[in-house]
């Protein structure tokens, strides 16, 4: 899928995007309990870069776990980005963020960061290279030691075990009150628009980009995450 249409469709869910997938909370906030826990060492005024920020989910949960942690909130969707912004606003942490309407290559030069989130961003980029130029760019905005913390759909398509996660992903989203076009609109994704690759293939793409090798440090069905940090020099 390409920038301007992914940017479409982000702008056209974002109204009810939180309300839409509320019922897989769980999982996200199984995710974000890791990331503290991920994120504990850095500095107590620790500059936070958010990637493709969406509605801000992870940025709540981190403003109101460390309330000395500043934020850069990137989304190329302006209707998602508002929304986080309403909900800084809401939460008390607005004054802490810094929010940019773009792709991350637009982003002005700022202070190096001491941590980055990129929750299923990199997914959307079917072109090998192009996710690790992706993965150098978060780099590039990060202080040397950095913590990136990244999250994506990944398994071996290829493999039994990916129809069967497959089909218990779908069931999962069924539950959880995702409506049937929704659900249709996701398997075509996965099939056509999203790089689902297997977790050590993601590692690589990551650590190709200059960091050091990625640890695993989440599981939930399909999604993974992993978190790594940039190699000095």
């Amino acid at each position: 899928m390409r920038e301007a249409e992914l940017k479409a469709l982000f702008d056209q869910q974002a109204a009810g995007y939180d309300k839409q997938w509320a019922g897989m909370a769980p999982i996200r906030d199984a995710l974000h309990f890791l990331l503290g826990s991920v994120f504990a060492e850095l500095p107590q005024d620790a500059r936070i870069l958010c990637v493709g920020v969406g509605t801000g989910a992870e940025l709540a949960y981190l403003a109101e776990r460390f309330p000395g942690w500043q934020f850069t909130a990137v989304d190329p969707s302006g209707a998602m980005l508002d929304i986080c912004r309403q909900r800084a606003e809401r939460g008390g942490f607005f004054s802490r963020c810094r929010f940019h309407e773009g792709y991350l290559d637009t982003l002005p030069e700022l202070p190096s960061h001491d941590g980055a989130t990129c929750f299923l961003v990199s997914q959307f980029m079917l072109d090998a290279q192009a996710r690790i130029g992706f993965f150098r760019q978060i780099a590039h905005r990060l202080k040397p030691g950095a913590i990136l913390a990244d999250a994506d759909l990944a398994s071996d398509i290829l493999s039994p075990a990916y129809e069967a996660l497959l089909r218990s992903w779908m069931t999962l989203m069924s539950s959880a009150g995702v409506t049937p076009d929704m659900l249709e609109r996701a398997r075509a994704a996965y099939a056509n628009d999203v790089a689902v690759l297997p977790p050590s293939r993601v590692a690589d793409l990551i650590e190709a980009a200059g960091f050091e090798p990625p640890v695993q440090f989440f599981q939930a069905g399909l999604m993974h995450g992993w978190c790594a940090r940039v190699r000095a020099g």
